[in-house]
């Protein structure tokens, strides 16, 4: 029966679901095939991951998310002729550890288990994909995360939001939105952001705390009125 409603609404184009899928903002040519392609180009990559994957079980952040979505860079890697997967220098790597154990204690008990999308920048890639000098993807301390199960953008919005209100500031955590579902959290500093309230530059759990909607419904446009058409004469007239 599932199997019939799918094909039915393939054939006339009837949404199954309102949801948006998280497919739309997962970067492209950074898939765990394309990391296992970018290991085997280059000697050397291997012995790098297996240092990075020790010094994670040490930390006692194996596993929170997989080591290809941890290391991959910015969407715009291929535009700003970057590499899709980077390992940040060693001395970074301690920054990457707060944020992945309160991504693991704090934000997936509240909105379920994550995809990273974007992690370390180097200066030049993140230059050149429009980030800000003092971006925490450059120091290795942010990651941009996409839930696997989407929800609907004012539930992320209060469920990170009160996450962020109740522990960011002992984790000093840094809390961002996207457009989509696609969310930043860093442990470089307690603050938000995002393109929420009147102006579109306020976060989301600031217009919350007003009590007001984040995201507003447009404003419908005006119909413009039917075009006037000329009297017609009476019959016989």
């Amino acid at each position: 029966m599932q199997i019939r409603l799918a094909l039915l609404a393939a054939a006339f184009s009837i949404p199954l679901a309102a949801a948006p899928a998280p497919a739309q903002e997962l970067p492209e040519g950074q898939s765990e095939a394309d990391f296992q392609a970018w290991l085997d180009a280059k000697p050397g990559r291997r012995g790098e991951i297996l240092s990075f994957e020790a010094w994670q079980a040490a930390a006692g952040v194996a596993h929170v998310l997989p080591t290809y979505q941890v290391l991959r860079t910015a969407s715009m890697w291929r535009v700003c002729n970057g590499e899709p997967f980077e390992v940040a220098p060693p001395n970074l790597w301690p920054g990457m550890a707060a944020t992945l154990k309160f991504i693991r204690d704090r934000v997936e008990p509240a909105v379920g288990r994550v995809e990273a999308v974007s992690g370390y920048r180097n200066p030049a890639l993140n230059a050149c994909a429009r980030g800000s000098p003092g971006s925490a993807h450059q120091g290795y301390f942010a990651l941009d995360l996409v839930p696997i199960r989407p929800l609907e953008r004012r539930e992320l919005f209060r469920r990170l939001c009160a996450v962020h209100a109740r522990y960011g500031a002992a984790a000093r955590a840094g809390l961002g939105f996207y457009a989509f579902q696609r969310f930043h959290i860093d442990t470089n500093g307690f603050r938000r952001w995002g393109a929420s309230g009147p102006n579109h530059n306020e976060s989301p759990c600031a217009v919350l705390e007003r009590g007001e909607d984040p995201e507003p419904p447009e404003a419908p446009a005006e119909t413009p009125p039917p075009p006037e058409t000329p009297a017609q004469s009476p019959a016989g007239g």
